[in-house]
């Protein structure tokens, strides 16, 4: 048994989640990878994956090996990649998990710029509103907005995102202007259920701060979908500046209640501890933390206020 090669196919099957997947990415038989799992299981001395279910799941003592397993392999790779150069080489590829809009909007201005610099990265970028599970689907890192709750993971912060209450002409030319965020309660708000307590805007001026139970008959886990949402007329919304700031410079959607601050969301990057044993990942990371700014006011335009 080539001890590394098992141990690359073992993480390769709890990353796909079959033996199948895992063996059509290494370009073998499905039998060819069961027995490079079951030898390594052999050398251990116990099982890896608890084989009772129908889902295949890691045994308490898997989960650790392969904790163990993708650190050693990382480090592997790493020192495979800079022995030809004599230093650590920043290449191979990137699997980079974004929000759809700031993934769009902010992280993909930003690759073209990386990929100059590093030519020899390949970077896999999936768009999704929902935080997915950066051990299940192989994620290098990812850019989330909001409090990071994940427990074991790395999250360095990028700054923040600042939001504002956004509507179309044309329904503040049927529904009236709010003044202050007591009239939202005159209005259809628009609430993007993937934040905690969506159904709460808080508002500060001066020393007031100010909560408001929004009422309407529009959520969306969608970003995009609340900009499409606004743009038809159909409510209002509190979103990222960078989600609008286009349809702000273009007419299409003005702010209100601009003398009131609203809460900014944590912009942070997150990776799992043994993906900081990557020269690719942490070149990226690094770039990212370089460019916060970037991301920062890649959508800050000056608002167009309502008169």
């Amino acid at each position: 048994m080539d001890l590394f090669e098992s141990m690359g196919a073992f993480v390769r099957v709890v990353e796909r989640g079959s033996f199948s997947a895992a063996a059509r990415e290494l370009g073998l038989g499905q039998p060819a990878v069961s027995k490079q799992v079951r030898a390594l299981e052999q050398y251990l001395g116990g099982p890896l994956f608890a084989r009772t279910t129908r889902q295949l799941s890691l045994t308490d003592q898997g989960r650790r090996f392969y904790d163990q397993c993708r650190e050693i392999l990382a480090r592997i790779e790493a020192a495979t990649l800079s022995f030809s150069s004599g230093h650590e080489r920043i290449a191979g590829p990137i699997r980079l998990a974004a929000p759809v809009s700031y993934g769009r909007l902010c992280a993909v201005p930003l690759i073209g710029e990386f990929l100059k610099r590093h030519p020899d990265v390949v970077i896999d970028l999936r768009l999704s509103d929902h935080n997915e599970d950066l051990l299940k689907e192989n994620i290098d890192l990812a850019i989330r907005i909001g409090v990071v709750r994940s427990e074991g993971l790395v999250a360095v912060p990028l700054g923040t995102s600042t939001r504002r209450v956004y509507a179309a002409p044309a329904y503040l030319h049927r529904r009236g202007t709010p003044l202050a965020p007591s009239g939202l309660a005159d209005h259809n708000c628009i609430g993007f259920t993937l934040l905690e307590h969506y159904d709460m805007w808080r508002f500060k001026r001066a020393s007031e701060e100010i909560g408001v139970s929004i009422k309407g008959n529009l959520t969306s886990n969608s970003s995009e979908a609340i900009r499409e949402m606004v743009l038809a007329g159909l409510g209002i919304s509190l979103s990222p500046e960078w989600l609008f700031a286009t349809d702000v410079e273009q007419g299409k959607v003005l702010t209100v209640l601009d003398d009131y601050q609203t809460t900014a969301l944590p912009v942070s990057a997150v990776l799992s501890p043994e993906r900081r044993h990557s020269a690719r990942v942490m070149a990226f990371l690094d770039f990212l933390r370089e460019h916060a700014h970037k991301q920062g006011a890649c959508a800050k335009r000056g608002p167009r206020r309502t008169t």
